[in-house]
């Protein structure tokens, strides 16, 4: 085992699932962003195939996401290389391809909660704020109410249209995620309420 999955398995419990499956699969050794978001679009095939690196040694149905899915998803997003990093675009969007992807659950919500705090975490980012590392965003144990809301008045527009448009027509809604978007409206739901007519126009 690398040193940096030998990290990454003392670091949650999350990872303790996955980690001894990582060596016979580099390409979810994420060493940058795009990396990362490589490996995400792995575990997004398995979920709709079933079949793949991330879906080894236990039943997987197609088209369905589990706790090993969310975990193969956690473990990806906060590994080392990219911990101190924000989460970024590509990333994001993988992740509502995963999404999109699952139609049948059974993480006890862990993928949800994952989705809104990346999202939260690159929305503020790409608005030139700072974010806190992905060990501590993206946790479980970590409220996204005690780091996203200082951030309501200044997410800037362009990131609330992207993430309604991400949402909107999607089979799968995620309301963690439109609880996020509305508490990153905040106090500026009046002026943003010409600009954004469609924010909460979304497929739930």
């Amino acid at each position: 085992m690398s040193a940096a999955a030998k990290s990454l398995e003392s670091k949650s419990p999350e990872s303790k699932s996955v980690s001894a499956k990582s060596v016979d699969s580099p390409s979810l050794e994420p060493s940058c962003r795009d990396t990362a978001a490589h490996a995400l679009s792995i575990v997004r095939d398995g979920v709709i195939t079933g079949e793949g690196p991330t879906t080894k040694g236990r039943v997987h149905f197609s088209r369905s996401l589990d706790a090993d899915d969310a975990a193969w998803c956690a473990r990806i997003l906060t590994a080392v290389a990219v911990n101190d990093q924000p989460v970024s675009r590509a990333e994001a969007e993988a992740l509502f391809e995963i999404n999109e992807a699952a139609t049948e659950r059974t993480d006890a919500g862990r993928f949800d909660d994952l989705l809104a705090k990346a999202v939260a975490h690159h929305a503020a980012s790409a608005s030139g704020l700072p974010v806190p590392p992905r060990s501590v965003a993206l946790s479980p144990e970590t409220d996204i109410e005690s780091w996203a809301p200082a951030y309501a008045s200044k997410v800037k527009t362009e990131m609330l249209e992207w993430i309604a448009g991400q949402m909107r027509g999607k089979r799968q809604g995620n309301r963690r995620l439109m609880a996020m978007v509305a508490t990153f409206l905040g106090a500026t739901a009046l002026p943003l309420a010409g600009q954004l007519p469609n924010v909460f126009d979304i497929g739930m």
